[in-house]
């Protein structure tokens, strides 16, 4: 190659290099612009100039580097995420989108877990219902000599049938093992399905649905029955803070204007009491205790243990049922069976199991009001009066087996064995002293000074009817007056008729 020739060569390539260089700088150019248009649409007027403050320098492979990196970690507080540079000889386009771009859809909210247990509940025992009632009219429509076989088939591979159920029953206890928990506070070993923070979200649902129901009978928050309420959930709230369940739940009071004497709390803090519980208690002491002994269902989380309970034994109740309808001749004795099985159900495990809730709940709320500074002597007090309340009112006595909750005299004398250290641990919370008198010794004298009077006055009344009863027997028998002759003095004919009249 000739002189002229490399000459020119040496031109073309200095004149390619010069491009590709004015290519890159219209490259930054281009991003600079872009970064600065962003900038103005998301952040303040000073911010364009201080995200486009960097200096870049171009070396000699083409490559582009930031001098100062001081500007990331500001871009990222303000919510831009910035790709980092790389060589335009990749030929990787850099884009610059500010987040706050961006809108996404809100999630969908799934029904909570026991939601959808209620749902299938029925449809479960209708299944059960089903397939039993589909196995016995199979079972009847064999021939003999086909049921004969099937006995014998059975029979040949009972072991393997013995194993299938040690396998199912294997499952079923490690089910159990794997949903074991530590009840908070009494640290009682117990078997969860459902979770805190499903019973959690299926709160919020029942609240909102009670909202609704007692919309109109809601007394306003300036009421001082919604206060005092008010302040003694925050009080009880207060005090006992090292509790976690506690602490971590807001606690909202709602006051309802009716004639029910009932109270609860919601896993997630909602409190509802009733004007007539308001009622019912004697004073703050009381009121303190009914209100511990409703919280304590809700930081135990009794509902969700009740509900997983609920749900283990109706499982295992399926397979009862599919016996039962199976088995049966008639679908009369087989509903008769259903009937029967539901009953024990409910005898043997959920009333004794909800009694045991309730007893529980009694202990705890006693020591949540005693860290509450509150009289907790006055815990079996209202027990007592609830008694002697429904004896009044003539309503009649369900035996304790038969009720969801225990009888109001075992509760008196758990409570009464409870007291003694449940006074231990408020003096340990530096409460002031209690009074000298027992509010339980003060309510039996005033029961005892009742029914003594009442007995007097009973015998008052008697005796007064026996008086009037002997001075009947005295007294003349009414008499027609004697027709007054013509001039007869009105003095003599009123004088008569007030004489006993001799017989002829």
């Amino acid at each position: 190659m000739d002189l002229i020739g490399i000459r020119l060569f040496k031109r073309n390539v200095s004149i390619l290099t010069t491009l590709n260089r004015c290519r890159i700088f219209n490259s930054v150019v281009r991003w600079r612009d872009q970064r600065k248009l962003y900038s103005y649409k998301t952040l303040s007027d000073s911010a364009p100039t201080d995200l486009t403050r960097t200096h870049f320098s171009l070396s000699a492979r083409g490559s582009l580097f930031p001098k100062s990196l001081s500007q990331t970690s500001r871009s990222r507080r303000l919510g831009i995420c910035l790709t980092e540079f790389k060589s335009p000889i990749q030929a990787v386009p850099v884009i610059i989108q500010p987040t706050r771009e961006f809108h996404t859809s809100g999630r969908l909210k799934a029904l909570p877990a026991p939601v959808i247990w209620l749902v299938l509940k029925p449809i479960q025992k209708l299944v059960a219902i089903i397939l039993g009632r589909s196995i016995r009219k199979w079972w009847l429509a064999l021939p003999p000599n086909k049921q004969q076989l099937f006995r014998e088939w059975t029979w040949r591979r009972r072991w393997h049938l013995a194993g299938a159920g040690a396998g199912f029953m294997f499952f079923i206890s490690l089910f159990f093992l794997t949903h074991l928990d530590e009840s908070p506070v009494t640290g009682r070993t117990r078997l969860l399905v459902f979770s805190r923070e499903n019973f959690l979200e299926l709160a919020q649902f029942t609240s909102d649905g009670y909202m609704e129901e007692f919309k109109e009978s809601l007394l306003p928050a300036s009421d001082p029955r919604h206060q005092v309420v008010e302040k003694v959930v925050q009080h009880i709230a207060q005090r006992n803070q090292d509790i976690a369940e506690i602490s971590s739940v807001s606690w909202t009071v709602h006051v309802v204007d009716g004639p029910t004497v009932n109270a609860f709390v919601l896993p997630n803090g909602e409190v509802f009491i009733f004007t007539a519980m308001l009622e019912a208690v004697a004073d703050v002491h009381q009121l303190t205790f009914i209100l511990g002994h409703e919280m304590a269902h809700a930081l135990i989380g009794h509902a969700a243990e009740q509900a997983s309970l609920s749900h283990v034994v109706e499982l295992l109740s399926l397979i009862l049922l599919t016996a039962i309808w199976a088995i049966c001749p008639r679908d009369s004795l087989a509903v008769l069976g259903q009937w029967i099985q539901s009953k024990l159900v409910q005898f043997l495990f959920d009333r004794p199991f909800s009694r045991k809730l309730e007893a529980e709940a009694d202990q705890v709320g006693l020591q949540l009001a005693a860290k509450a500074c509150a009289d907790v002597r006055a815990g079996p007090v209202f027990w007592q009066q609830m008694e002697i309340s429904e004896q009044l009112r003539g309503e009649p006595t369900i035996p304790e087996w038969l009720s969801t909750h225990p009888s109001h005299q075992n509760r008196v004398r758990q409570l009464d064995r409870l007291v003694p250290e449940a006074l231990e641990l408020r003096g340990r919370c530096d409460c002031p002293a209690l009074p000298a008198a027992d509010p339980r010794v003060i309510f039996s004298k005033s029961v005892r000074l009742i029914l003594e009077n009442a007995k007097k006055q009973e015998v008052m009344e008697k005796e007064e009817n026996n008086e009037k009863g002997r001075a009947g027997v005295m007294l003349p028998l009414p008499q027609t007056p004697p027709v007054p002759a013509q001039g007869a003095p009105l003095g003599g004919l009123l004088a008569s008729s007030a004489l006993p009249q001799n017989s002829a």
